[in-house]
């Protein structure tokens, strides 16, 4: 019980605090959305070479746009524990009876509820541009759960850097020094058949990558479910990975105060 409020306490601290501050919130919003009309509309004719993924353009970049949009926004969940501790807030919090596995918890959950808004949201911007979902309801919830995940093993990862370094300009920096190969050494905006060998390749390690091609799947009429599970596997391993990375470094700074 102990656990369950610490938990929910938690996560309706930062979730205040993501409603007083949205500033973060909206330019993670704002830049896939602006990316999706943009490239949806200068790339558009690319849908109609032979052999395309998809029968749209935007039915092909949607999914990738979703993908990037909550990738993006777990990149940033670190700020969120820099600006605690610069307040003095997480050190607090750490000497207090609080759990920790709560402190952990109630930091997902938010950001679990942000993504799958920010994932609805891009969806429906994509419907709106003219993307069609064949996999239906059941494929746009597997959809934003694959979002989520992906979300979620970033903002993991995120959160271990901001522990390291406790500073917010080089987290920024880190954080756009990575984003930007993962967004274009991957199979976001073409399909890796009509780029250069090496990218494909790489691609293969990128978890954006592994996300953008599971999420493609299950909108699919006929998802192929082995991809989607494979890539599915990689990231629950990368967001487990990510989750050890976490209890590692609150374990570091802890030592230090």
């Amino acid at each position: 019980m102990k656990l369950f409020t610490d938990t929910a306490w938690v996560f309706m601290r930062y979730l205040r605090g993501l409603l007083r501050s949205p500033f973060v919130l909206i330019i993670t919003v704002v830049q896939p959305m602006l990316w999706m009309i943009l490239f949806g509309h200068v790339f558009s004719s690319i849908g109609s070479i032979p052999g395309f993924a998809a029968s749209s353009y935007i039915d092909y970049l949607g999914p990738g746009i979703v993908m990037m949009s909550t990738m993006m926004a777990g990149a940033y969940s670190g700020m969120g524990v820099l600006s605690d501790y610069k307040d003095g807030v997480l050190d607090r919090m750490l000497i207090s009876p609080i759990s920790r596995l709560a402190l952990l918890l109630g930091s997902l959950l938010q950001d679990a509820l942000t993504l799958s808004f920010q994932a609805a949201l891009m969806i429906g911007v994509a419907a709106i541009l003219g993307a069609s979902f064949s996999g239906g309801l059941l494929g746009i919830v597997q959809l934003i759960l694959i979002a989520v995940l992906l979300g979620l093993a970033m903002g993991a990862l995120s959160i271990s850097l901001g522990l390291i370094v406790r500073n917010e300009s080089s987290l920024t920096a880190a954080v756009s020094f990575a984003t930007m190969p993962l967004l274009f050494l991957s199979g976001l905006f073409m399909p890796l058949q009509l780029v250069p060998h090496w990218v494909e390749v790489i691609a293969r390690f990128n978890p954006l990558n592994w996300a953008v091609e599971a999420g493609r799947e299950v909108l699919g009429a006929q998802p192929d479910w082995s991809l989607v599970l494979q890539h599915g596997s990689y990231l629950v391993l990368l967001f487990a990975a990510s989750c050890l990375l976490v209890v590692g470094a609150f374990r570091h700074y802890q030592r230090l105060i």
